[in-house]
Order: C-alpha cells, then sequence, then structure tokens
C-alpha cells in the first residue's frame, strides 16, 4: 500500500527532528544542518512543483558535487517524481540521447556547462525546461527562495522508482536503470552494515554523484545514517588530504586511479590524516603495493564491487585486505548472490547449476538491492532479469570461505579512470569516419589510467591515418575518457570463418 513511510526523501526529514542542528551537508559554496537541508528539500520540491513537475516525471541532473544536486533529488522524490543523473563528462550528443530515451520534463545544470546542457538540449528531439545553479545570478537559488515549501511527501510503494541512472552502452543509447525507493533503502543498509557509519562520521565525497559510487554508496547511505556529507567538486590529490585534516574525514571512497595519485600527495603534504577510520575503493583491482603503502601510513583499505543495477555488492573487509588480495569481498548483507556455470543460463533458473568452490561462473543478485529493470528495454530485461534474478555480466569465482574474485566480463568492456567503456560502442562512432574501413578497440594497461583504448584501423584506400585528428573526431562525438589514446594502423583485423573480429589475436 502507498505511504510516506517509504518514500526516502521522508529520511531528511525525520533527520530534521531527531537532529535539526547537526551539519548535515557541506559543499564548496554552504554548509547545512539537517534543518536547513529539510527547509531547502522541501523549498526545492515547490519549485519543481510549480514547474509542473509531477508524479513518475524525469528531472535531468547535469550538476557537479554541491548541496543542490542531493536537494533535487530528495525534493524530486518528495513529489514522487524520478531523478535522473546525468554525467557531466559526456558530449553533447551523448546528452541528447539521454534526453530523448528519458524524455525528462526538466534539465537542471552547472553555470559552467550552460553551453553543454544547450548544445545537449539543442541535438534533442525533447524540449525540457532548464534552470541553471550557480554563477553570480545563480537562478536556482533565486527560485528556491521564491517558493515556499512543499510539507506533502507523497505516498509511494516500495517499488515506485526514484532514479534512473544510465549505464554504459554497449551499442546505441546506454541503458537507464530504474531504481525504486526499495533498493535506495537496502543499499544504504548494505553500506551502514560494510563502513560502519553513525552520525558521528564526517564522508567526504570527491567521486561525481552522477555515479552509483559517490550517489549510492557513499553520499545517500550516509544521510541515512545522520553523519556529515562533504562534498569536494573536483578531485584535486593534495586537496584531498587538505579536507581530511582540516575537517576531520572520518572515510572516503574514490577508484584505483585516484588512490594512486592520492599517495603521492599525502606525502607531499604531510597532512594529519588521524581522523580516517579507513579508506574504500571500488571500480577495480588495486595492487598488493598500493594496500601496503597506505598501511605502512596507518590507513585501512576497504573494498567493494558492484554496478549501476545493484549498487555494491561485494565487500572486503581491511582486515582481509592482504590475505584476499584481489578478491572483491563477500557477498552485502542484504542480496543473494551465486555463481552460475555459462553453460546453464540459457535456461529457466531452476536449472541453473551453481559452480564448484573456485570455479568461474557468471555472478546473478536477487533480493532488495536490484533494480526494476531498464528503462522502455523489454528486450534487454528479458535477457537481464530471470525470475527475480539479475545477470551481472560479470564472471567470477567464489571460493570456500565464500570470497569472490572476478574473473573476466561477459561483456567487451573496460575501465578507464574509473569509468566504463564498451569498445564497440567507441567503434560505431569511428565507424562513421569517411577514412576508415574498419576499426577495433580494445583496452590496454595504462599506470595513470588503469586502462585506456588503443585502436586498430584499418585505413581507406590512399588514406594516412592521423592519430591527432582521430581523437579530436571522437571528442567532438563521445566523452573523452572513451576515446582512444593510441591507433595503430593495420592492414586487415583478424577475424573467425564468420566474420567476427578476434581481438585476442591483435599484436599487443
Amino acid at each position: 500500500m502507498p505511504s510516506p513511510l517509504h518514500n526516502v526523501s521522508r529520511w531528511i526529514a525525520q533527520r530534521a527532528l531527531l537532529e535539526p542542528d547537526h551539519l548535515a551537508i557541506v559543499d564548496d559554496q554552504r554548509a547545512l544542518t539537517y534543518r536547513q537541508l529539510e527547509e531547502r528539500t522541501a523549498r526545492a520540491a515547490g519549485l519543481l512543483a510549480a514547474r509542473g513537475i509531477r508524479p513518475g516525471d524525469r528531472v535531468a541532473l547535469l550538476l557537479g558535487n554541491r548541496s543542490a544536486y542531493l536537494e533535487l533529488l530528495f525534493g524530486a522524490a518528495r513529489l514522487g517524481a524520478i531523478a535522473m543523473p546525468v554525467n557531466t563528462r559526456l558530449a553533447p550528443p551523448e546528452i541528447a540521447e539521454l534526453l530523448d530515451d528519458a524524455r525528462p520534463a526538466g534539465l537542471v545544470h552547472e553555470h559552467e556547462l550552460r553551453d553543454l546542457a544547450q548544445a545537449a538540449a539543442g541535438a534533442s528531439k525533447v524540449r525540457p525546461w532548464q534552470l541553471e545553479v550557480g554563477g553570480e545570478a545563480d537562478p536556482y537559488e533565486d527560485e528556491l527562495a521564491s517558493h515556499g515549501p512543499h510539507a506533502d511527501i507523497a505516498a509511494v510503494e516500495p517499488e515506485t522508482p526514484m532514479i534512473l541512472m544510465h549505464t554504459s552502452g554497449t551499442t546505441g543509447v546506454p541503458k537507464g536503470a530504474l531504481l525504486p525507493h526499495r533498493k535506495t533503502l537496502y543499499n544504504s543498509l548494505n553500506a551502514q552494515l560494510f563502513f560502519g557509519c553513525t552520525s558521528e562520521d564526517r564522508v567526504l565525497v570527491v567521486v561525481p554523484l552522477f555515479h552509483s559510487f559517490g550517489l549510492k554508496i557513499l553520499a545517500i547511505p550516509a544521510l541515512y545514517a545522520g553523519a556529515t556529507v562533504r562534498l569536494q567538486a573536483h578531485f584535486d590529490p593534495e586537496g584531498v588530504w587538505r579536507t581530511v585534516e582540516r575537517e576531520g574525514i572520518t572515510y572516503f571512497g574514490g577508484v584505483p586511479t585516484m588512490f594512486h595519485a592520492l599517495q603521492g600527495a599525502l606525502d607531499s603534504t604531510g597532512a594529519d590524516v588521524s581522523s580516517l577510520r579507513f579508506l574504500f575503493t571500488a571500480g577495480a583491482a588495486i595492487p598488493v603495493e598500493r594496500i601496503h603503502a597506505f598501511e605502512e601510513r596507518g590507513l585501512r583499505l576497504k573494498q567493494g564491487f558492484g554496478q549501476t543495477e545493484t549498487s555494491i555488492l561485494c565487500c572486503l573487509g581491511a582486515t582481509d585486505a592482504i590475505r584476499k588480495a584481489g578478491s572483491v569481498g563477500r557477498p552485502v548483507f542484504h542480496a543473494e548472490l551465486r555463481i552460475i556455470r555459462e553453460a546453464t543460463l540459457a535456461e529457466p533458473p531452476e536449472r541453473w547449476e551453481d559452480c564448484a568452490p573456485d570455479e568461474d561462473g557468471e555472478i546473478v543478485v536477487r533480493g532488495p538491492i536490484t533494480m526494476l529493470g531498464y528503462w522502455e528495454r523489454p528486450e534487454a530485461n528479458a535477457e537481464t532479469l530471470r525470475e527475480g534474478w539479475l545477470r551481472t555480466g560479470d564472471l567470477a569465482r567464489m571460493d570456500e570461505e565464500g570470497f569472490v574474485t572476478l574473473t573476466g566480463r561477459a561483456r567487451d568492456m573496460f575501465i578507464s579512470g574509473g569509468e566504463n567503456v564498451y569498445p564497440r560502442q567507441v567503434e560505431a562512432v569511428y565507424e562513421e569516419h569517411p577514412d576508415i574501413r574498419e576499426i577495433a578497440v580494445v583496452g590496454v594497461p595504462d599506470e595513470r589510467w588503469g586502462e585506456t583504448g588503443r585502436a586498430y584501423v584499418v585505413m581507406e584506400p590512399g588514406c594516412t591515418l592521423d592519430a591527432k585528428a582521430l581523437q579530436n573526431w571522437g571528442r567532438e562525438r563521445i566523452a573523452s575518457f572513451k576515446v582512444p589514446t593510441e591507433y595503430r594502423a593495420v592492414e586487415a583485423l583478424p577475424k573467425t570463418v564468420t566474420g567476427k573480429v578476434q581481438k585476442f589475436r591483435l599484436a599487443p
């Protein structure tokens, strides 16, 4: 039965009653107590309602890490509407595709991203209203002040959608994962259990809120626990350590490539980081040497693994970081995880066969942390969701102690600087280049970014490969982190008899 009790936005109202003067959010512009956050969230809901937002409507958020992000997200939830985070690193055509796909009624964007927002909206078939945040004029603050608080919290079902978060697409437009209020609750419970988060914590969020990591693993669970969330708009390694020292941060998270930079910056700043209980990393495996390096400085490292469709799935505690190096940990508390033999996955779930300990298979999961499904993607839903089980597409093995180790990906993908990159999407863009006959993109190791793309290119007769020109071509059409950093001219791509490219045969 619908009830305001199921509405996640109620958490802010409850915290405002329980601890009104406790610091809730600090960003680069302001500091808000829970009373002030509730007031601004209610006004954000009033602003959205005045602009015509109704239950089920989508509101796109093209914003950096600032309090307005969470005010609008909880404000939309207060109305029964859906917040739609948008990756600020995407190119205008990519954002236009997302707008066409989800058809949001509104687009709220950073002052610094005005040109990006307007270019994307101009290329889109839909015409959402636009509202700017930040800058000297700051229209968002003006509208917030001019609208009274929307006191009512919408009655929702646990399955009512709250967030529409697009995944990295393998081909075509990325799929939008519909995340309900129920998932947000249980994900927050999982994170709170693993992190041991309380109202005494001060959590630094420097990874983007437009990703599940920043939003669903760090920020929202911390607010659920009544902690203080410190939002930092840009990643600056030395700035992170200075913030830790100055503001008494108790934990923060980042992808492995960030910790590479943070390691050197810690020594150069000489910051006092004794307030930290632990550090958290997710997105890819972190080298044992780096774990040792932080432990030598008195810093414990926790690790995790997840995806947009589930948020955090497995956690590795600091006490097991060395003993189980390479593992992503054990399954979270509120989820059921299995490793299934790939040969049986085409069968109904009752015929799936579980792998033996240390045998490779695909991770499947069910429980309250899974998404509702992909937005208007019936074929993808039929493939991914099977009688309550969600196929992750990640290959792994589980040992006798229940620790999971990733062994590969069922989908062609690599991770660059914490961002998922699907080579097929990159290849599709370059196949439109008039000088390119064929192209194959693979991920290769990179000391700074973890992995970057390398393109093997078959040029049209009479055309010469110009790496810089090809990079510029890519940057105009896709996010810069997807653009290959290296291009190699080849006479032909190795293929099977059926014409499928054999990427494993491409020269290293």
